[in-house]
């Protein structure tokens, strides 16, 4: 049977305690209990709540697990790790009004908006940040997974996302879970593809980035052979 946060004394209980002292007061694992609700056979909301903060390395690292491989995890499934992703896009779009939104005017910028997208990813994802026509960070949406060339990127994808979310410009960014930021060849002629079809539709294009953990780098274009 699973484990409610019913089964937690009142005083202890994260509904209760955010109600009585404010959601600032509660943990990382307190707050993400209370979005699972239920834990599973032995284990509370909250015992689950920490083992996932454990598994992934905090609440970056959560926030970059696909949804379908939080869900195959033991005392999730698909609606408590729907509810999660949810949660974390909310979150990032509530951040993204006009006073506040993050303006991607250099390369320095863009690494600084998308690093915590790939926080823990172990497999290359291709991250495209849509902008208006200040440049300011509108949507962030993944539309591809593996390797990044000059045949996989989706470059109707990429337009379509950013005309579909009435986007003004876009940057790209992808990771190397190599641990090397440094652009490949391929990387480069794919900055160059991006930077031909974007002019062509009428779309700016920023800057393609390429991320390894904390490192980063701009990839140039590359001349077409």
């Amino acid at each position: 049977m699973a484990v409610s946060l019913v089964d937690v004394p009142a005083a202890q209980r994260p509904r209760e305690r955010l109600l009585a002292l404010g959601p600032q007061a509660l943990s990382d694992a307190e707050l993400l209990a209370l979005l699972l609700r239920h834990g599973r056979r032995g284990a509370s909301a909250l015992d689950l709540a920490v083992e996932l903060l454990v598994e992934h390395g905090g609440l970056a690292g959560l926030a970059a697990v696909r949804p379908e491989e939080l869900s195959r995890r033991a005392g999730i499934g698909v609606a408590k790790a729907t509810t999660i992703i949810a949660a974390f896009h909310i979150g990032v779009r509530a951040r993204g009004g006009p006073d506040t939104a993050i303006r991607l005017t250099s390369a320095s910028a863009v690494a600084a908006a998308a690093r915590a997208q790939f926080a823990g990813a172990r497999v290359e994802r291709l991250l495209v940040l849509i902008c208006d026509t200040q440049n300011r960070l509108r949507r962030q949406v993944f539309v591809a997974q593996g390797a990044v060339d000059q045949v996989a990127v989706p470059v109707r994808e990429i337009l379509n996302t950013v005309l579909r979310h009435d986007g003004r410009g876009f940057a790209v960014v992808h990771n190397h879970p190599s641990g090397d930021p440094t652009p490949s060849a391929d990387d480069r002629r794919a900055t160059t593809i991006l930077a031909e079809a974007a002019h062509i539709v009428g779309l700016r294009f920023l800057d393609h980035i390429v991320i390894a953990g904390e490192k980063w780098a701009s990839a140039p274009a590359h001349p077409m052979p």
